[in-house]
């Protein structure tokens, strides 16, 4: 097994101290540009790496940032999580990723090794059940911390979606173009945003004098929304329209209504939520509730910098709105 090299092993090579090479590494001292030049020649030659752990330790700055994210395989998040990295890798951070898969104490794991290993700031989707100490820990450890989707407290930055006003809208694009049976199809459970979702649904309905309307519960992924469907066509065929919680539900259902010969956007009229990349690509383009998750990413990894730079500054709620964009998926009653 060869040897990890080390500061001693450059400066044998380059024929120098190891200050020297220390200082090089740094770009601290007064090296000469011969010097500077052979030690970096010698750490190319070996392979050496700087220990940027050691390094942020000795000078109190870390730059890696943690992102606690709920079901990394979800496309949104993919999305999400690739606006964060392009704006901080612009700044010189590294993202670490990690998937709390909506766990408690998965998340409890995660952050005791994120306090310990002392990351420069943390991006989360708090889980569901987060309980107190979890945020007087945060709090107390000081770490520049930015809430995803879900806000943790008043005293931590949030970003996230008018999601009540999106869905609210969804439906009353439905109403005006003659739906009057219309359901809500997808995710689990009341958690924060879905709540919200099916809040600016229901409301909605009740407006426009058509009932409380239907709310059909499936995972967020493509095969679940396709299963889900087919049930709800199968005991609601009065349904002639579906505002979905997600983007994947909805091209499950539009997968559903291929599959019985029926045509999305004709037969039966699908809106989505997210306007991920799948939506423009799907058969039929998705009609869609656009956040753009790629520059919520940008805006996310924003907050979080304005954090790490100004701890004491007041704490921010910021809730981006839905546009509806139109595609093929949604039309008048069939």
């Amino acid at each position: 097994m060869s040897v990890k090299p080390t500061l001693a092993s450059v400066a044998k090579e380059a024929g120098v101290s190891i200050p020297t090479v220390s200082q090089v590494m740094r770009g601290t001292g007064r090296i000469s540009e011969q010097t500077r030049k052979k030690v970096l020649q010698a750490a190319k030659k070996l392979h050496y790496v700087t220990d940027s752990r050691a390094a942020a330790m000795r000078s109190g700055e870390y730059h890696e940032v943690g992102f606690l994210i709920n079901q990394l395989s979800n496309p949104f998040n993919a999305e999400v999580i690739s606006g964060v990295v392009d704006l901080l890798d612009a700044e010189g951070y590294l993202v670490s990723v990690l998937d709390t898969r909506d766990d408690a104490a998965r998340q409890s794991r995660h952050l005791d090794a994120f306090i310990r290993q002392r990351r420069g700031g943390l991006i989360w989707v708090p889980a569901l059940q987060t309980d107190d100490d979890t945020l007087a820990m945060l709090a107390a450890q000081a770490v520049p911390t930015v809430s995803f989707m879900r806000p943790a407290n008043a005293q931590m930055d949030y970003v996230g979606i008018r999601n009540a006003e999106a869905t609210a809208m969804a439906t009353r694009h439905l109403i005006e173009l003659g739906h009057r049976h219309i359901a809500y199809l997808g995710g689990v459970g009341m958690n924060f945003v879905r709540k919200q979702r099916v809040e600016g649904y229901v409301h909605t309905l009740s407006a426009q004098g058509l009932g409380e309307g239907i709310v059909w519960q499936c995972p967020e992924n493509k095969l679940a929304g396709l299963s889900a469907m087919q049930e709800l066509m199968h005991k609601h065929p009065q349904v002639t329209a579906v505002v979905c919680n997600g983007d994947m539900v909805a091209i499950g259902a539009c997968l559903a209504l291929a599959r019985d010969g029926l045509v999305a956007g004709h037969d039966m009229s699908v809106i989505g939520f997210d306007d991920i990349q799948d939506a423009i690509v799907a058969t039929p383009p998705l009609t869609t509730m656009a956040i753009s998750p790629k520059n919520l990413g940008m805006r996310l990894a924003r907050v979080l910098l304005d954090r790490m730079r100004d701890p004491k500054a007041p704490a921010t709620a910021t809730e981006v709105s839905a546009k509806l964009v139109l595609r093929q998926t949604t039309g008048v009653p069939g």
